[in-house]
Order: structure tokens, then sequence, then C-alpha cells
């Protein structure tokens, strides 16, 4: 039976890897795979999934006008790879799961859980609910805990706290934490106010 999987972690953890490694199973194995990835992410231009490791392949785009249905895919696929899934809509997440529970195709999703707040984005809201298998990729803070949230950046390497909640960047703009890294204030003060102080 087709699932719908949600593959969620902070940045950095490998995600578009694990994505890539997937599409090149099925392929291996013979078998046809559609990638997304979302329109709004440009970093390493419009249509690209691109790992920090250097692999690279060219996906289809979403948006907020794209409809995941049957007829709008490729036909014979036999997997759905969709990277950048928080920037999916909740509508969007309905459609996948119900492609793969009324269609039977296997729906991959790779994304963020929480923005550089620890708010939910709203297709991860949406993704922790409906999909049928959740797992929790693993990458590390600077301290050696398990990194779980964003933390944004600015131009000085200082915490954002406040913005909005899309702002497209990689290395330079956020830094995957613990929770205690993200509550202590920029001199290493755990008693000071932290991010949701």
């Amino acid at each position: 039976m087709a699932k719908l999987y949600f593959r969620y972690a902070a940045m950095n953890a490998g995600k578009s890897t694990a994505l890539l490694q997937v599409a090149h199973n099925y392929e291996e194995r013979g078998l046809r795979v559609a990638l997304f990835t979302a329109a709004v992410d440009d970093r390493d231009g419009v249509g690209v999934i691109a790992s920090r490791l250097g692999l690279r392949r060219r996906a289809a785009t979403f948006g907020t006008a794209t409809e995941f249905r049957r007829e709008h895919l490729p036909e014979a696929v036999a997997c759905l790879l969709i990277d950048e899934a928080q920037f999916l809509a909740a509508e969007q997440v309905r459609q996948l799961h119900r492609l793969a529970h009324l269609d039977g195709l296997p729906v991959i999703c790779y994304g963020l859980r929480s923005d550089f707040r620890g708010e939910p984005f709203p297709g991860s809201a949406v993704l922790l609910t409906l999909a049928d298998d959740l797992e929790e990729m693993k990458t590390i803070c600077a301290c050696g805990r398990k990194a779980s949230m964003n933390m944004r950046l600015d131009a000085q390497g200082r915490r954002v706290r406040e913005g909005a909640q899309v702002e497209i960047g990689g290395n330079d703009r956020y830094r995957a934490v613990c929770p205690r890294c993200l509550y202590l204030d920029d001199a290493g003060d755990p008693g000071a106010p932290g991010l949701f102080a």
C-alpha cells in the first residue's frame, strides 16, 4: 500500500541528498520518478534540487497554483519526490495524501518542520498531521547536541528574531541548532531571555 511520507529535519541534515539517493534507487531499477521542488527556492537556480555535497538535479517546480493530480504527472511514475515540502499549501498536501491512497502512488516529502522562530510552516503542519510515515532526519548543533531548530543570521552572523517567515538562504543565513543554543543570547548567557521571550 502506498503512503505519504514526511522526512523532516533542521537545515543541513542531508534531506536533498537523501531525496536524490531515493530517486537514483528507483531509476536504477528501471522505475520512473517525478521530482518537484519549490519555485520560490532559487538558491541553486529555479527547478534545481541541490545538496550541500554537490549533487544536483533538475526538477519540476511547484507554486501556489500547482495541483498534484495523477493526470498532471508523467505516465508510469512509480514515486513522487518533493523537496522543500515546507512550502506546500495545505490543499496540496491533501492532494498528495489522496495520490498515495487513491492512486497508489508513494509520495515522499522532504522539508523543514519549523522556521527560525520555531513556528510551523503551513505545509509542514499539515504533513505532520496527514503523513502516514514520519521520519526525523538527524543533524548536530555546533555544541554536539541534536539540532532540531533553525536559526536565522544577519550579515554579521547575529541571530535574527523577527521577520518574514520565508527568506531563502543557505549556510550564510541559517544555522541548525539545538533548542538550548537557540535560547541562549548572543553572548551565551543561558539566563538571558531567549528567542521566545
